[in-house]
């Protein structure tokens, strides 16, 4: 069975080109003491969590889906009606990304269109079951 050969390590490789006495020599550690931390210091990580909370997320809300085919897709203009699975009753599916993570009503607010959160979704909930691509 053949040798295994580790590669040089960048220590070794350094001190290929040093005189023998030299690459001998051993580097010396010290100990270093730090002082702890007060207890109500703020932690790095939650200032730095901090910046997330500013941040924004696309959000995709999902009504309803169809299959058609190409030629009826290529033949739809202004005044065309798409019949979605979804009963009106039903609620509609909030994504982020390409997760579902809630169920929402969908309202009107102020001549808007609105959702209104029925239901926040698990980390159990299936990740895009339907295939719906959100903007990326």
């Amino acid at each position: 069975m053949p040798e295994t050969v580790n590669a040089p390590t960048r220590n070794e490789q350094q001190n290929q080109g040093e005189p023998a006495a030299q690459a001998g020599a051993r580097t010396q550690v010290r100990e270093v003491q730090f002082a702890e931390a007060p207890p109500d210091a703020p932690s790095a990580a939650a200032s730095q969590f901090d910046i997330l909370l500013d941040m924004s997320v696309a959000i995709t809300v999902v009504l309803g889906e169809t299959q058609i085919p190409i030629r009826r897709l290529l033949q739809l203009g202004p005044g065309s009606v798409l019949k979605l699975e979804k009963p009106i009753e039903a609620p509609a599916d909030l994504y982020l990304k390409d997760s579902k993570f809630a169920e929402v009503d969908v309202v009107v607010v102020e001549d808007r269109f609105a959702v209104r959160i029925k239901q926040i979704l698990g980390a159990g909930a299936p990740a895009n079951p339907s295939g719906v691509n959100s903007k990326s």
